[in-house]
């Protein structure tokens, strides 16, 4: 793999506003705006929220993410880890219904230090993975394709959401909300 040296990216890296439409932290304050479409958030529970990533590394590419303001795990009390768990149970099935992958790979990032871009509130990544999804353009061209744009993965994920059994307030405008 090429490597770039690029030691004006460090400016970016430290800068202070590192989102300038949001005060504090997209992930407190985007569940609490009115549309969640337009942030990408598909469901919900009481104490986590299922929301896409914006920049995906493959079609389906999603985050849980617990409502409590916390990069480390063990401050969550067990109420928020048991329903950020059921949330991502239920995620796994909603995205077999929608997208049938073979496999999935989830992982979470804590603190400043994870490799992504907002350290101070943890969030689960989860990304369905599919035998041979894989081209030559990583290898070749140090390029992934995204094959589904991300509105339209939004509505295969939330239709599926919505076909769970434990779901209601379903709409096309609205987080999908999951009991827990």
């Amino acid at each position: 793999m090429d490597e770039i040296f690029a030691p004006w990216r460090i400016e970016w890296i430290e800068r202070e506003d590192k989102n300038p439409d949001v005060d504090e932290c997209i992930f407190c304050e985007f569940p609490e705006r009115d549309d969640d479409r337009e942030h990408l958030i598909v469901a919900e529970n009481d104490h986590a929220f299922v929301m896409l990533n914006n920049y995906p590394y493959n079609p389906g590419h999603v985050m849980v993410i617990p409502r409590a303001h916390t990069g480390a795990y063990e401050e969550l009390s067990d109420v928020v880890l048991l329903s950020h768990a059921q949330l991502k149970t239920r995620t796994f099935e909603a995205m077999r219904k929608a997208f049938d992958p073979d496999g999935f790979n989830a992982g979470l990032n804590l603190g400043e230090g994870s490799g992504g871009s907002i350290g101070d509130h943890l969030h689960t990544h989860i990304l369905p993975r599919w035998e041979g999804d894989t081209n030559f353009m990583p290898v070749i061209g140090n390029t992934k394709v995204i094959v589904q744009a991300v509105e339209e993965t939004y509505d295969r994920l939330h239709t599926a959401f919505a076909g769970l059994d434990d779901t209601r307030a379903v709409d096309g405008e609205t987080a999908v909300r999951v009991d827990s």
